[in-house]
């Protein structure tokens, strides 16, 4: 947690961070959680998985949202909520990236489709924007 005075622009984004942190962290966990219900008898790295909504999933999927939820949720709790948003937030850009031409291919492991990407280049420009924005 930041020690600044509450009104210093940077501890409002310090504490913008930890929030992201928490906030993002908990549905990455609750999703990846609720995605092995969705992904029995999906093979562990299947090019085409389940559909959750509109995303597609399988157990490597999930295991993925899991340990970026655990990575988000506990950088925000030990005070490093912007060093995980800005790292997260660049993974995420790369694989959102990467990922629109993966869809139809073998080398897809882990079962993306087009809203899975968008969703990934939406939640990269979220943290690296508030990430990136500390002093």
């Amino acid at each position: 947690m930041a020690r600044t005075r509450a009104t210093s622009g940077t501890a409002l984004t310090s504490s913008l961070n930890t929030l992201l942190g928490y906030g993002f962290g908990a549905v990455y966990l609750l999703v990846g959680l609720v995605g092995f219900a969705v992904t029995s008898g999906v093979g562990f790295a299947a090019h085409e998985g389940h559909d959750f909504l509109f995303f597609e999933l399988n157990p490597l999927h999930n295991i993925i949202h899991i340990a970026i939820g655990v990575l988000l949720a506990g950088a925000a709790y030990i005070g490093r909520a912007s060093a995980a948003n800005t790292l997260v937030g660049a993974v995420y850009a790369a694989v959102g990236v990467v990922g629109l031409f993966l869809t139809s291919s073998d080398l897809n492991i882990l079962a993306l489709n087009h809203p899975d990407n968008f969703l990934h280049l939406a939640t990269a420009t979220v943290l690296l924007g508030v990430g990136l924005s500390r002093k």
